[in-house]
């Protein structure tokens, strides 16, 4: 039963980050991206501060130390895609932003010389084709920077991916989550006051919408996050967040009713069949040379 409990988590999360893409749109109208980023750390930090109170009583230097350098990561790649969605759209944002999962892999190969098998190779020429689907227009100068900047964040949260994994191995998962939210929303108003952003809109829809961003994507998401990898695979969770970009592009044609082009659902299919080959290697192809699968072609 907690198998199924954790996926259920897992699936929610995805749902809510999903969503969190058009609420990021919608924010964007009334509070710069510094401000947003600001808005919602804090209120996750403080949320969980207030929740898991007797545990900051066990904190211990390493995890405040790790906690900032993933705290680092979390901010400069919520930067990335926030300044990014000014840029593109909140779909395009969330398929690039996706691609983290594959990018995971080969930042493990360079640091700790784990090998990259077949399909992860695979799955990363499928995700670049699926990125100039989405992105490329038909000269250079016309590429859209906001999907540059989203491809950025795909790799900071692909770094943060990967300490969080090595980090959580000797560290309370809760601790460490809070420690983070802490030093990215320090870092964010770090910005907020050196660009001089103290006027914070308040208009109701912006600031709803930025607090759903503080509440649901960072604070509930997160946690639920943490708890359900207790009881799930690492690679069936890659997989289950994986589908944050399918939630994001629903969201955006539900909510600010984004028109998608053929260019667009092709991409998304290319980079959507790049993390699902990466990331479960089918079992037709598992323990067979690249010989033998030229024989089966």
């Amino acid at each position: 039963m907690s198998k199924y409990i954790g996926e259920i988590m897992l699936f929610t999360t995805a749902i809510i980050w999903g969503s969190g893409f058009a609420f990021s749109a919608i924010s964007l109208d009334y509070f710069t991206p510094y401000q947003i980023l600001a808005i919602r750390f804090s209120v996750g930090v403080l949320i969980l501060s207030i929740i898991f109170y007797n545990r900051l009583k066990h904190i211990k230097k390493s995890t405040i130390k790790r906690g900032f350098i993933l705290g680092f990561l979390l901010y400069l790649a919520f930067l990335l895609q926030t300044v990014g969605l000014q840029y593109t759209t909140p779909s395009k944002n969330a398929f690039i932003t996706a691609i983290n999962v594959v990018i995971v892999p080969f930042i493990a190969f360079f640091m700790d010389k784990r090998k990259v098998d077949k399909f992860e190779l695979s799955g990363a020429f499928l995700a670049i084709i699926g990125i100039g689907f989405l992105s490329l227009q038909l000269s250079v100068a016309d590429i859209n920077v906001g999907d540059l900047l989203t491809l950025g964040c795909a790799f900071g949260f692909a770094y943060q991916i990967y300490y969080t994994a090595k980090y959580v191995k000797d560290e309370d998962p809760i601790l460490l989550t809070i420690v983070q939210m802490g030093a990215a929303a320090l870092f964010a108003w770090l910005f907020v006051l050196a660009k001089g952003e103290v006027d914070f809109s308040l208009e109701w829809k912006g600031v709803l919408s930025t607090l759903y961003l503080g509440i649901f994507s960072t604070t509930l998401a997160y946690c639920f996050q943490t708890m359900a990898q207790k009881f799930t695979s690492e690679t069936k969770t890659a997989i289950i967040l994986s589908t944050e970009a399918l939630w994001g592009m629903v969201f955006s044609v539900i909510i600010l009713s984004e028109v998608l082009t053929g260019r667009m659902i092709i991409g998304a299919a290319l980079i959507l069949t790049a993390i699902i080959l990466a990331e479960t290697k089918p079992d037709f192809f598992k323990g067979k040379s690249l010989e033998d699968i030229k024989e089966i072609k």
